[in-house]
């Protein structure tokens, strides 16, 4: 038995979403909802220029703080099994995988919701700085207005 329902890593490393997704079958939960982000080829506020790279910086102890947080606000807004977090960090090409989130539960229902939310607060919340880049161009990026938006849906 698992000592935390939760898991967060922080890594270089690309990673496996089969075996994620393998960690988070058991025989007392029926459900599984993960979600999967790579780096997209189009960048920009609205994906005006191809990108050629994106860079992930973080502060790990404030990054592992506040993912614990949002994983212990999930499990006690709903009836939860298990949470996988893996986020990547440094430079990443078009393509490659950047976050893995990863709900198990007995109902579908609560794993949608759950994953669904701590996406939305990863999004925008978490203390990573991301940097896109073409060629000679970069920009730092900050959350899309539409990202905050969703946020919003939470509030209650």
């Amino acid at each position: 038995m698992q000592s935390q329902p939760f898991s967060i890593e922080i890594s270089e490393e690309d990673f496996d979403v089969g075996l994620l997704h393998q960690s988070l079958h058991n025989t007392h939960e029926g459900a599984i909802v993960t979600f999967t982000g790579t780096v997209r080829d189009l960048m920009g506020d609205d994906g005006e220029f191809e990108s050629t790279e994106l860079i992930i910086e973080h502060y790990h102890a404030m990054c592992m703080k506040v993912l614990s947080d949002l994983c212990q606000q999930a499990l006690s807004k709903w009836e939860i099994g298990q949470i996988k977090i893996v986020h990547r960090v440094g430079k990443l090409a078009r393509g490659e995988q950047i976050v893995f989130v990863g709900v198990s539960s007995s109902h579908r229902k609560e794993a949608f919701l759950a994953c669904d939310f701590i996406m939305d607060f990863l999004k925008t919340s978490a203390p990573f700085w991301k940097q896109e880049s073409k060629n000679d161009q970069s920009y730092w990026v900050d959350a899309k207005l539409s990202d905050q938006q969703q946020l919003k849906r939470w509030d209650n």
